[in-house]
Formats: structure tokens, sequence, C-alpha cells
């Protein structure tokens, strides 16, 4: 994750608000030089829904948003309060439970579980080839001990945190 540069002037980093797309709307036409009726006719959509966008009477979808943006090859990048790119997480078509799910995104997948870690092996459940912790306390304490580990510095008086 690499955190975003800020500005070279006084500006601050902008914060989306609704409020705040008109403005972005009216900026790329700006740095793509375009009227609103070739705006409109670039990414496809009527010279009233540009009109209406740059008026904030509307809110773009995020498809509509992003075609907006490409006209003038600019990107919407998602950040944390410290300004650090959040990285989209990864899917994996091959990983999926016995319903053909996805695995729920808050949990930590493990490929290839140990014995110990799967939650069915008390009942004595066939172990799958993929599997998550249920345990919310267990996945907080470990993600802690996790970050104390990679974060000495930061840490670095602090003792190890416990996994329960």
């Amino acid at each position: 994750m690499t955190p975003v540069e800020p500005p070279d002037n006084d500006e601050p980093l902008v914060r989306f608000e609704r409020a705040t797309l008109p403005g972005i709307v009216r900026r790329v036409r700006r740095v793509a030089d375009l009227s609103q009726r070739e705006l409109a006719a670039r990414i496809g959509v009527s010279h009233s829904t540009i009109s209406r966008l740059e008026t904030g009477r509307l809110v773009p979808s995020v498809a509509t948003l992003l075609r907006i943006l490409g006209v003038a090859e600019l990107m919407l990048v998602v950040t944390d309060a410290d300004g650090h790119v959040i990285e989209p997480m990864r899917m994996w078509d091959e990983v999926r439970d016995g319903g053909d799910k996805t695995f729920p995104a808050h949990l930590d997948l493990i490929l290839d579980p140990a014995a110990g870690d799967w939650w069915a092996s008390r009942y004595g459940l066939a172990r799958p080839p993929e599997t998550y912790h249920r345990s919310r306390t267990w996945r907080d304490a470990k993600r802690r001990r996790s970050q104390w580990e990679v974060r000495v510095k930061q840490f670095k008086n602090d003792p190890p945190p416990r996994i329960v």
C-alpha cells in the first residue's frame, strides 16, 4: 500500500461526499476540454444527464462515474484515513464452498487447513480444501498479533498480543 502524495499547493485532499460529485464532473470536463454535450456523447448519456450531475440533482452510478473519469484519463482511488491506497481483495473462482458460493469477505480464508484449523473437526466432519475461522475473537487476536509482528517500530515497547 502506497501513501498518496499530498498536492504541491495548500489544497487539502478531497474527502468524498455527495456534494463533491458535481465539482468532479465539472473538473473532468475542464481537464478533457469538453462541453456538456461532448462529454455526454463520449460516455453515452444524454446532455440533460450531465447537466443534472453537475448541478447535484443526480448522483451517478459507480459505472457512470468511472466512464466520466476515463474520458480525462483519471482514476478512482480508495484510500484510508492516513492516505494509504486500499487494494481490492483478490477473488479465486476455484475457491468456493459446497454450495458454489464464495466465502465471506470479512473472514480470513485458510487454504489447505491443518488438522486443528477447521471448526468442524470436533464433529468428525471431513476436512475441506479451504475453510475459515468462525470465532471473531480468535480472528481479531490473530490479526492483532500479525500487526504487532509486522509493525515492529510502532509496537517495539508493547508485549506480544495473546492469541486466545
